[in-house]
């Protein structure tokens, strides 16, 4: 999970840039797999090559107290104060995009490791997909979801993901917010 953090803008952007890089890298994939864990959200290929995270949402089971204390944590560990404030600003933005008290999935993390990408017997990213989309169906929700990479976002887009909002992040990227709606039945 570090590896593949190593290789998403958002994570490469927040982490302090000091001796301690590697290990606030693997703070920060352990914070998001426990997290995921602890909200039965961890989703894992087969061969461990690739990992998603797909949240429910729109329930408000987080308490402001225990947000702050992780928050607190990440920056202290992860971020350092500047680059965690900065941060906090565009999360603040991105989590706009979402609705709040509506009912829904949300994809924070799916990524593939390189030797798992465009292997034809494996299909990693298709079966995941899969998955993830099954959750949709299976729970009627909607899935939200958001990249500023574009080769992700024509990925998302084939995967019948709309984009329904672009916006100029603040390193210069377009990020592309996207929404899954699962057929009515």
């Amino acid at each position: 999970m570090a590896d593949l953090l190593k290789q998403v803008p958002s994570s490469m952007e927040i982490i302090k840039d000091d001796k301690y890089k590697d290990k606030r890298f693997r703070y920060l994939a352990e914070h998001m797999i426990n997290k995921a864990m602890e909200r039965d959200a961890l989703i894992v290929s087969e061969d461990y090559n690739g990992i998603a995270i797909l949240f429910e949402e729109g329930d408000n089971k987080t308490s402001f107290w225990n947000e702050m204390v992780t928050d607190l944590k990440l920056a202290i560990n992860v971020t350092g104060i500047a680059k965690g404030l900065k941060a906090l600003k565009t999360q603040g933005y991105v989590k706009k995009q979402r609705p709040k008290h509506k009912k829904h999935l949300y994809c924070w993390f799916w990524g593939i490791m390189p030797e798992g990408r465009d292997v034809d017997d494996k299909r990693i990213a298709y079966k995941m997909k899969d998955q993830i989309i099954a959750k949709s169906h299976e729970t009627g929700l909607p899935i939200y979801a958001e990249t500023r990479i574009k080769r992700v976002y024509i990925v998302y887009r084939r995967y019948k993901f709309e984009c329904f909002h672009k916006w100029q992040h603040p390193s210069g990227d377009t990020m592309y917010f996207m929404k899954y709606e699962p057929p009515q039945s």
